[in-house]
């Protein structure tokens, strides 16, 4: 077989399994972090933080740590004037949003909060001059439950608030036009199921802890951080600190993950913003690994209270959802508006006629909660799936098909759900038939009863998650509806260099997610240029000075076509140029594969690049023509992109002590169009990897008074790859209909799908011992302890 040199195709580069481009510098640590950053003349920061979850502050004295060797300067909440930390989803009108100070000044509201701030010429020096600042604390009573929290007469987290609740959102279907009233229809029903769910609080442990240094010029700041979004960064330390935008630059180099968790404008950036503005020196603070997990804000910690009402064939009459959401002691960036999120995803792939949703935002002293991988949908996803499980017992039916009877079919899309989202595409059926076949479903169902007819010490367990979820934050519209402070668009530039090589400015900002490489595949294809002859730029202010950066599964669903359509722009500011040199009619001529030709006429053409050097010598130009191939383009989607899948997973579980092993996971994803399946595999792979830690083994526990008792990693329990099995992965396709590309979304498929898909395998292992649930995570202790007490622990 002879291989032969061919023009850069569509079909050859959208599609393929390319080796990131990344990975060479990031394996090999030629990369720069935030922490690596190293700057004349750079102080560094250490944090005092407070030992009490609930106490007045009534004195804080720096005075012998200014005195320590190396200090340069120490100070307190009092001695600077502060910005406060912005919340930008005020998700009702009459939301208390509590004043949240980078350092507390009267009075501390978790374990953890920065008190004081010494600066130093080394960070040794900073961390030893700590010891010698004294605070005086009064302390007060810790709220950390937050049902307690809500009781007449509480203790209240901000007294001057006179309450502990933030807020209380709701969806009712009938009031919203999109659906049935949920009363009358679970009253009239034949099936009614009640089931709590507990939402364990997780801590989002990035590979890279936080960092930041800040570098004033003059007039000028430069921030460099490990954050996601930079340019909302950019504009939030503008508008809270007074600073002119224009005057900001922030750099978000490699960033070595994120999940959400670095999805914020934290207290340590205003701190180091604060202390270079005082200092006149660049300034860096770099966390522990246990501030990271001490004050990093956390997910999930939710209370879930689910109802469905069905009649006795298994149809789903009505859904009815109350949340207790621990808001933690203060509002981050999107607090408030994370499980909003998941409310529009109770429903999920479910025909549901009439459907509640009601959420109370609590206050309790802990640290504050935040967007954590899914942000709102896991939770979500976790108690539909879990109470299907339950639908299927209570009917005796095998949970596939309680599923089947249920789901939207694929020849009902487009489909407006109860909540009025327009799913776009799907395929329900094709998705579980191929996970069905590759678990071997029947096989696993007459194995597993066999070993219950013969008292096996290890049963056999199946678990079954089927999920769609909303990614791709979204039309600006919608998200201004929910009273989202920002819009949903992203932008992208694309720059033609004279000798055909092309660099690409994103508005998004990676974190691991491989932009650098699917960039440079859509790129390639739209314009015909090699994939090596392309740069991606991104993370840096004054390179990308516009973007709504990384986070909800957005990056491809709407950065992505932002920078299609700013290659189409391209190359339609270059077709009367190439017409021009091949003296024809623009409209005559035909682009593929990266070559102006006339239509029909054979012969060479024009490429891409010839055009390019035709602009910068700019010596024979059409009449009119701006001598640039360059463009711009920023998209605003139309819909939300809809990503499904079926998940399965089978379980081993070892009655004598409880321990839970993963015999076999199976996950088949739609998520329209693939550019990458090497990076689709890797996104997979760790978002399964995440739902399977919060299922088995992830848990952030606090005492009654406040303290976190998972606070390194030796108590907050991460898997390893030994704890994990190798997952059976497989996609089927529906292309997304309202954009080119038809993709969807994956980032956060994994992490929404794994976790019920776990837990129902754990459960259905042990329900002939009386169980109903364990509650996550599914630690063998737990499990032991279920079997025995033969009910749900």
């Amino acid at each position: 077989m002879t291989i032969t040199e061919e023009p850069v195709t569509a079909k050859r580069e959208v599609g393929a399994p390319r080796v990131r481009k990344e990975d060479a510098r990031l394996i090999t640590g030629r990369t720069t972090w935030t922490e690596n950053v190293i700057l004349p003349g750079m102080l560094h920061l250490a944090i005092l933080r407070s030992p009490f979850a609930s106490a007045r502050i009534t004195s804080v004295d720096v005075s012998a740590a200014t005195r320590e060797p190396g200090v340069v300067a120490a100070f307190s909440g009092r001695d600077v004037e502060q910005p406060g930390l912005p919340c930008a989803w005020p998700v009702t009108e009459d939301m208390v949003h509590p004043d949240h100070l980078p350092l507390a000044v009267d009075t501390v509201r978790h374990v953890g909060e920065a008190v004081a701030v010494v600066v130093a010429r080394s960070r040794a020096a900073a961390i030893d001059a700590l010891a010698a600042i004294e605070v005086g604390y009064e302390p007060l009573q810790a709220i950390m439950d937050m049902e307690a929290a809500l009781e007449e007469g509480a203790d209240l987290v901000h007294a001057d608030k006179g309450t502990n609740k933030s807020y209380t959102w709701v969806f009712d279907s009938a009031e919203a036009g999109t659906g049935e009233a949920v009363g009358p229809a679970i009253e009239g029903a034949e099936v009614h199921l009640k089931r709590r769910y507990k939402q364990q609080r997780l801590i989002p442990a990035f590979m890279e802890p936080r960092s930041v240094v800040v570098d004033p010029t003059g007039d000028q700041y430069t921030i460099w951080s490990a954050t996601q979004i930079p340019h909302i960064l950019r504009l939030l330390v503008s508008m809270i600190t007074g600073t002119p935008e224009h005057k900001v630059r922030v750099v978000a180099p490699d960033v070595g993950g994120g999940f959400g968790g670095k999805l914020q404008v934290t207290p340590e950036e205003l701190i180091a913003f604060m202390a270079a503005k005082k200092m006149g020196k660049p300034v860096k603070y770099t966390e522990s690994r246990s501030d990271s997990l001490l004050t990093a804000h956390h997910g999930r910690d939710v209370i879930q209270d689910i109802e469905i009402a069905a009649d006795r064939e298994g149809h789903l009459k009505a859904l009815s959802v109350k949340l207790h959401a621990n808001m933690g002691a203060y509002l981050g960036l999107v607090t408030p508006g994370v499980p909003i999120l998941g409310a529009f995803m109770y429903n999920a792939i479910y025909k549901v006629p009439a459907y509640r949703f009601e959420c109370l935002g609590v206050f309790t002293n802990t640290t504050f909660t935040d967007a954590y991988r899914g942000a709102g949908r896991p939770e979500a996803t976790y108690a539909i799936e879990r109470i299907m499980d339950e639908l299927a017992v209570e009917l005796n039916l095998d949970p596939i098909e309680v599923r089947r009877r249920n789901w939207i079919t694929h020849e009902e899309f487009p489909y407006t759900t109860v909540c009025g989202l327009t799913y776009d595409s799907g395929n329900y059926e094709a998705a579980t038939e191929k996970a069905l076949d590759l678990l071997g479903y029947d096989d696993l169902r007459a194995e597993q009863q066999r070993r219950r007819e013969s008292n096996d010490p290890v049963q056999l367990g199946i678990g079954t998650s089927t999920y769609t979820e909303m990614c791709g934050l979204a039309p600006s519209r919608v998200l201004g509806s929910l009273r989202y402070g920002a819009g949903g668009w992203e932008t992208a530039s694309v720059r033609m260099l004279p000798t055909g090589k092309v660099e690409v400015v994103t508005g998004s900002s990676p974190h691991g997610q491989g932009h650098e490489t699917a960039w440079s595949q859509i790129v390639a294809d739209s314009l015909g240029v090699p994939f090596d002859d392309i740069e991606v730029l991104h993370g840096d202010t004054r390179t990308s000075h516009k973007g709504l950066d990384t986070y909800g599964s957005r990056s491809l669903a709407v950065g992505g076509i932002a920078l299609y359509n700013a290659c189409e722009k391209v190359v339609d500011k270059a077709k009367p140029i190439a017409a021009h040199m091949l003296e024809c009619d623009p409209n005559d001529l035909e682009f593929s594969g990266g070559q102006f030709k006339v239509r029909g006429t054979p012969g060479e053409g024009k490429s891409i690049q010839d055009c390019a050097l035709a602009v910068f010598a700019a010596h024979d130009l059409p009449e009119g023509i701006e001598p640039t191939l360059d463009a711009d383009a920023t998209y605003d989607p139309v819909n939300f992109s809809f990503p499904h899948g079926t998940h399965l997973c089978a379980v081993e579980i070892d009655t004598q002590t409880g321990r839970v092993s993963i015999r076999k996971y199976v996950a088949v994803d739609d998520i329209g169009k693939v550019v990458n399946p090497l990076i689709v595999e890797g996104q997979v792979h760790g978002g399964i990897a995440q739902g399977v830690a919060q299922a088995l083994f992830e848990e952030a526990v606090y005492d009654a008074d406040g303290n976190l008792l998972t606070g390194t990693f030796v108590d907050y329990t991460l898997p390893s790859s030994a704890d994990l099995p190798d997952f059976t992965t497989d996609r089927t396709e529906t292309p997304a209909p309202d954009h080119p590309l038809g993709t969807k979304g994956v980032g956060e498929a994994g992490t929404i799908a794994s976790t019920p898909a776990v837990v129902n395998a754990v459960v259905d292992a042990l329900r002939q011992f009386g169980v109903n649930d364990v509650a996550m995570p599914c630690t063998p202790e737990r499990v032991w302890r279920a079997i025995q007490s033969g009910g749900a622990k």
